[in-house]
């Protein structure tokens, strides 16, 4: 029985990954800051751990309790979505401590045991942002486009170990709490500026205006997520739902 890792699954597509590993019959040990019974009930093959990726304790304490594993996914993250100016620079850390370091620093705990195995993959899930510039995102676009330049590299220094590293690019999915998240984020870090309102605004009415056939959805992201761990003629990036599909053409 494979073994895979996926951070951030009280919700969204860390949880629908963590399930559809687990429909497989993959083990799955499924990580979020605070455990929660409710979100993943327990299973013969899930194992629930707390996990804190902008902390090295609680990467060190997750890396032992999880033992050897056959695929790492990289999911956990921080959305926001405001001007760089109405944007402080606590914040902008905090987004990359979550989504870029932490991604990073996680990856480095589990590279020896991979290498040592010469086996093993390495999935971490960005955005489909990165591919084209939209307003209100770039702090937010800058943190997800560090780690698939990050991801790129890796790849090829991992290739002579047989360990493989990749990218999956989910487009928008109303179906997470996102969106949700960034509100409260920002509500509590300022607002937006005034300046921007209308660019907001707009932000906002393109988002509603989508047709629902043009959005990712949870599933479309576990299914790009099971491929990245299994096909090994998989590409370095996977788009994942139809609108990254269409962004990445």
């Amino acid at each position: 029985m494979k073994t895979v890792m996926i951070t951030g699954c009280s919700s969204g597509f860390g949880l629908e990954t963590a399930q559809y590993f687990l429909a497989q019959g993959w083990k799955v040990i499924a990580t979020m800051r605070k455990p929660d019974d409710a979100v993943l009930p327990p299973a013969e093959n899930l194992q629930v751990l707390p996990l804190d990726v902008t902390s090295e304790e609680s990467i060190k304490q997750a890396v032992e309790a999880a033992g050897e594993i056959d695929v790492l996914v990289n999911n956990a993250g921080i959305g926001w979505i405001n001007a760089v100016e109405a944007t402080s620079m606590d914040i902008v850390r905090q987004i990359f401590e979550t989504n870029t370091f932490g991604t990073i620093a996680l990856t480095q705990a589990f590279l020896p045991q991979f290498r040592a195995r010469k086996s093993g993959v390495v999935i971490n899930v960005t955005s489909s942002v990165t591919l084209k510039p939209l307003l209100m995102l770039a702090v937010y676009s800058a943190s997800k486009a560090a780690v698939n330049a990050f991801t790129d590299s890796l790849a090829l220094e991992l290739a002579p170990f047989n360990v493989q590293a990749r990218v999956v690019l989910p487009g928008r999915a109303p179906t997470t709490k996102f969106g949700q998240n960034a509100r409260v984020l920002i509500h509590n870090n300022g607002g937006f500026h005034d300046a921007y309102n209308d660019q907001i605004q707009n932000v906002f009415a393109n988002f509603e205006q989508e047709p629902v056939d043009m959005l990712t959805y949870s599933e479309d992201v576990a299914k790009a997520v099971w491929q990245a761990a299994t096909d090994p003629n998989c590409p370095t990036r996977l788009p994942a739902g139809a609108d990254a599909v269409a962004l990445s053409k």
